[in-house]
């Protein structure tokens, strides 16, 4: 049962992941504690355990499919959910190996898509279509209309994507 972020880390230990997916994750962590924090000072109502859980374990499938690491590739997405399952994880996490990436063709939560986006932020990339997805959300949320919270959000979102470069030469360095 994963109850926390401490408790996926160990889980990612006790699957012997490498230090540098140990290493990514923590620096996906980074960028989407920016973004709860905002939730937060927004008030939208997120699970934000959930996000912080599927944040550590979204690549898990890369064990397995190590050249998928440093490389592209999709296979680690299938892989990682089966992992999950056999390991007695809950399909609503387990799912997030795959919704990580497949976003834009699944139905998805609020918190899979703050994964999502968190995964993409983290080394500075800006996907519009996903973040536009995120706010809308967030303006349904607090029943607002899309350009109420839009300059707050971009601009946060501008904010974590400003620090890519410092993460990924983190992550080069590990």
């Amino acid at each position: 049962m994963l109850n926390s972020r401490f408790d996926a880390l160990k889980l990612m230990r006790n699957l012997e992941a490498p230090e540098h997916l140990l290493t990514h994750v923590k620096l996906v962590g980074e960028a989407a504690d920016l973004i709860l924090d905002k939730c937060e000072q927004l008030c939208v109502p997120i699970d934000s355990e959930f996000v912080r859980i599927g944040v550590v374990i979204h690549d898990v499938g890369k064990i397995v499919h190590a050249r998928e690491m440093t490389g592209p590739g999709s296979q680690h997405e299938p892989e990682g959910e089966k992992i999950l399952l056999s390991e007695g994880v809950s399909a609503k996490i387990a799912r997030c190996c795959m919704s990580h990436a497949r976003w834009h063709e699944m139905d998805c939560s609020t918190e899979e898509l703050l994964i999502a986006l968190a995964d993409k932020l983290w080394k500075g990339k800006r996907v519009e279509s996903l973040e536009l997805l995120v706010i809308d959300r967030f303006a349904a949320a607090l029943k607002k209309e899309r350009w109420d919270i839009y300059q707050e959000l971009d601009s946060q979102f501008e904010l974590i994507a400003a620090d890519g470069n410092d993460r990924l030469n983190r992550s080069v360095m590990s």
